[in-house]
């Protein structure tokens, strides 16, 4: 995914599935210097990965 992908989806008010290597994540912070994500998974919200932008899957 790129930046301006996952900034979109970050501010939407509708739920935009994503995806980090196949599992369901939420974005829950971007940053852009780094480009790295703060997500956390659907089923565990107290699972909280800082990942690439990149490796995230909207499809």
């Amino acid at each position: 995914m790129d930046m301006q992908r996952a900034k979109e989806i970050l501010k939407s008010p509708e739920k935009v599935e994503v995806r980090y290597r196949g599992v369901p994540v939420w974005i829950e912070m971007i940053d852009e210097s780094a480009e790295k994500a703060r997500v956390h998974s659907e089923a565990n919200p107290d699972d909280i990965k800082i990942v690439p932008v990149w490796d995230l899957d909207d499809r």
